[in-house]
C-alpha cells in the first residue's frame, strides 16, 4: 500500500514539475481600476469636483429611504467620537436658528427602536449616509432611473 502511495506521489510531482510556463499569448493584460489606472501602480489622487451651492431646497432623492443628499461642501466638516461638525446646524436646538433642516427622529433611536435624549451612535456619523451631490460622471454606463413615484 505503501509503495502505491510512494509511485502515485512521485507521479504527480514529476507531472508538476514538467508543466511548461504559459506562452506570451496566454499572459492576461494588467488588471486596470474602472478610473483606467494600474491596480499595482500609485494611488490617484480624487479629481476636483463641483458641488451644488445651498440653494435652500433640499435635492430630489433617487429611491425609495435614500438618505438626503446634502446641497453643501463637507470636505472640511469635522466629525470624531467628541465633536460633529454638522450638529451645529442641523441638531435640534439650532436648526430653527440656522435655518437648516433638523435630524430626524430616527436618528434618536437606538437599533431596538429605544427613543435616546441624543443622537444614537450608529447615526452619529453623518457621512456615512448623507453625502454631498456633485456633477461626477458615472464610472460605468447605466440606465438607472427614478422611482417612478419620486418624480
Amino acid at each position: 500500500m505503501k509503495r502505491v502511495l510512494y509511485q502515485t506521489a512521485l507521479g504527480l510531482l514529476v507531472g508538476l514539475l514538467t508543466i511548461t510556463p504559459p506562452a506570451a499569448a496566454d499572459v492576461p493584460a494588467p488588471v486596470k481600476s474602472l478610473r483606467d489606472a494600474p491596480v499595482a501602480g500609485d494611488e490617484q489622487t480624487a479629481g476636483h469636483y463641483r458641488q451644488e451651492l445651498d440653494a435652500g431646497t433640499t435635492l430630489p432623492r433617487d429611491f425609495v429611504q435614500q438618505p438626503p443628499l446634502v446641497p453643501h461642501a463637507t470636505s472640511n466638516y469635522t466629525v470624531t467620537l467628541n465633536f460633529n461638525k454638522c450638529l451645529d446646524c442641523h441638531g435640534w436646538a439650532r436648526a430653527q436658528a440656522t435655518q437648516s433642516p433638523k435630524i430626524s427622529v430616527t436618528h434618536f433611536r437606538d437599533a431596538l427602536g429605544r427613543e435616546l435624549s441624543s443622537v444614537s451612535p450608529s447615526r452619529y456619523f453623518c457621512q456615512q449616509c448623507h453625502v454631498p451631490q456633485s456633477d461626477a460622471k458615472p464610472l460605468v454606463d447605466n440606465t438607472f432611473q427614478r422611482v417612478p413615484g419620486l418624480n
